[in-house]
């Protein structure tokens, strides 16, 4: 009988951690972009995220940070982030009890992706803004 170790396990998934081969094949292209689409797709997560960039926060302020979005929604995006590995939730057991929530090392990897969404988006946003003037 065959026991899969985790190195033979890990070993399967070498071609979809190959940058190049990732880009050369459609399927493998389209796998990672749903990957990332699954971790932060939503109206709110985005957001979620670029409030925690500048750091630890609070749930009250998450919620001052990020216009017309219910506790109930904040409280599901937060634990569905955490879930992904994402965020993590400091619980400091003092009166009153003190919750944070900060970005792990993979939630700080995704800046990136936030800075280049940004600069798209004001980009996007002047080349609409002129064409309305032409």
């Amino acid at each position: 009988m065959y026991t899969e170790t985790t190195a033979d396990y890990m070993d399967s998934f070498k071609d979809l951690l190959d940058r190049d081969k990732v880009q050369q094949c459609p399927r493998h292209y389209v796998l990672a972009l749903t990957d990332t689409l699954n971790v932060i797709n939503g109206k709110w997560k985005l957001p979620i995220i670029a409030s925690l960039l500048h750091g630890k926060i609070r749930f009250k302020d998450l919620m001052e940070n990020i216009e017309n979005i219910t506790p109930r929604m904040l409280s599901k995006e937060l634990k569905e982030l955490e879930i992904n590995g994402f965020v993590e939730r400091k619980v400091y057991h003092q009166t009153p009890v003190l919750i944070e929530y900060i970005l792990t090392e993979s939630g700080k990897n995704i800046t990136k992706v936030i800075d280049a969404m940004i600069d798209w988006g004001m980009m996007h946003r002047i080349e609409a803004i002129k064409s309305r003037w032409d």
